[in-house]
């Protein structure tokens, strides 16, 4: 899989384009600030109808413009294509199209083209909040494992109800029953395709880590988000006044969480910069090679100035590591210099300059060699 064509409008300070990307390794290269992050956000708004960098749509759309438009060609390969197109207004309208039908759930289009983001939000997977952690985690289950979306949409109603009737106990004892009923068996379901996906993703993961950084003592574990020697619905009768007290419900699989520990430490208190940088690669690379087995197709990775917090010999075990997964992947960097080298003779690599935002092809998909 990958994009053979991708045409951008109203999007930050870029000028319309439309490019044709090499389907393995592309590099954009530029001055801060000249558009090269901003075109990577313009794939990000393809695949997953939002922005990676703002919460808000009025800093993504170009100034004075009504919306910002992606449109991209994927390749499926043997001669199968899919035609994608995402806009989205100052007042929030989105409108999706695949293949000329539209769509109303942004879910359909992260189903059509899988993106993985490495950029320098990425420290934040370590060290942020469970959420976001979740949230990768979610991902990487919602891909392949076909069930559980409709698992996590049962488990997202069960739990408004009871959060409902825990703020205004509106609900009578038999209703209060079913809802609980229902958020256990959502509850069990989904971690159970998470917990089977963490058992797949470990030694995947440690094997690519351990082609990026010698790191002795890591562990990957998982929290499902209660006691795992009780029954949620234990769990739940005997926290009923406190969650009464707080207004919503403690525990479940909301409140699960990836733990990554060295040595019994949190990582993100013990690793330096650079070393958060390639165990964040190794996680999101991992679960792209999960995801490639699972749909028979690769996920396109956007790589966000790739050189920082890097020396030279694990910037170029992470090129080599980007270039074994025959996908296709942006990269975005301010000396293009540093990125000529490493990559094979025979693998396809674009190299486009960015500036002031508008972005020209420097070198097609031969390669980096002129």
């Amino acid at each position: 899989m990958s994009l053979s064509r991708l045409s951008v409008t109203g999007v930050r300070n870029l000028q319309p384009v439309t490019l044709t990307p090499s389907p393995r390794i592309n590099i954009l290269h530029g001055d801060n600030g000249s558009g090269k992050t901003s075109l990577l956000e313009a794939i990000h708004l393809l695949g997953m109808a939002r922005s990676f960098r703002s919460s808000r749509l009025n800093p993504v759309i170009t100034h004075e413009q009504a919306c910002c438009t992606v449109f991209g060609q994927v390749d499926l390969g043997d001669d199968q294509s899919s035609a994608l197109g995402v806009s989205r207004d100052r007042s929030g309208e989105l409108r999706i199209r695949i293949n000329g039908q539209s769509v109303r759930s942004a879910a359909e289009l992260a189903e059509a083209l899988p993106l993985q983001l490495i950029n320098p939000d990425s420290f934040r997977l370590l060290e942020g909040a469970p959420k976001l952690r979740r949230q990768f985690l979610d991902w990487g289950v919602f891909h392949v494992e076909p069930r559980f979306l409709k698992a996590w949409q049962r488990l997202q109603l069960a739990l408004r109800q009871r959060n409902s009737w825990l703020r205004h106990g509106t609900l009578d004892t038999a209703s209060q029953a079913a809802w609980s009923r229902e958020l256990s068996a959502a509850s069990d379901e989904i971690d159970g395709y998470r917990r089977a996906y963490i058992q797949t993703l470990k030694p995947v993961f440690e094997q690519t880590l351990a082609s990026l950084l010698a790191l002795d003592g890591f562990q990957l574990s998982y929290y499902r988000g209660w006691d795992k020697d009780r029954s949620l619905a234990d769990v739940l009768e005997g926290s009923i006044d406190r969650d009464r007290a707080m207004g919503h419900t403690q525990a479940g699989p909301q409140r699960a969480d990836l733990r990554l520990r060295v040595a019994n430490h949190n990582a993100a208190e013990t690793l330096s910069r650079g070393q958060q940088k390639l165990v964040v690669c190794a996680l999101r690379i991992a679960q792209g090679h999960l995801v490639s087995e699972a749909k028979r197709g690769q996920c396109i990775y956007l790589v966000d100035d790739l050189p920082s917090e890097l020396d030279d010999q694990h910037r170029l075990a992470l090129c080599r590591l980007l270039e074994q997964l025959d996908c296709q992947v942006f990269i975005t960097c301010v000396d293009s210099n540093v990125l000529q080298e490493g990559w094979r003779d025979d693998t396809p690599v674009s190299m486009f300059h960015v500036e002031h935002g508008a972005i020209a092809q420097v070198h097609g998909p031969s390669g980096v060699k002129a």
